[in-house]
């Protein structure tokens, strides 16, 4: 399988919520992740931002995204996801009641490859645009 491809299937699993049991075959196991966003200050693992996202779509059930840009640089090992994260709290489990608000929100993703595999990924988000939207801020 190609970067690309493998990428894409990385992507689309973790962005739609199927958590680190299914995204760990295209990451390595001590697979590191970063994000300058208060909502991920402490999480630093693919794994536990693929569980991250698994949680979210409790109370944003309807939770999607809408790829806008897909890139692969083969020179840096790296391929670059850019969506739009789509959805609304009518579910339980956010900080606050339903609020029944829709959130649209840009984010990026620059996926780090090693060997074949996901060594690290970045999430470039303003989260604090994304509570806003919700109205958990």
């Amino acid at each position: 399988m190609t970067m690309e491809a493998t990428a894409m299937e990385f992507f689309d699993a973790c962005e739609s919520g199927k958590g680190w049991d299914i995204c760990r075959q295209w990451c390595h196991e001590d697979a590191t992740f970063a994000c300058q966003a208060d909502a991920l200050a402490d999480t630093t693992t693919i794994e536990d931002y693929t569980n991250w996202m698994t949680g979210l779509l409790t109370p944003i059930p309807d939770g999607r995204y809408e790829l806008k840009g897909f890139a692969a640089d083969e020179g840096r090992n790296t391929v670059l996801a850019f969506a739009v994260f789509h959805g609304t709290q009518t579910g339980e489990g956010g900080p606050v009641p339903p609020t029944g608000k829709a959130l649209a929100a840009d984010y990026v993703y620059s996926m780090e490859f090693d060997g074949g595999k996901l060594r690290h990924v970045t999430k470039i988000w303003n989260d604090a645009q994304s509570m806003r939207q919700l109205g958990w801020a």
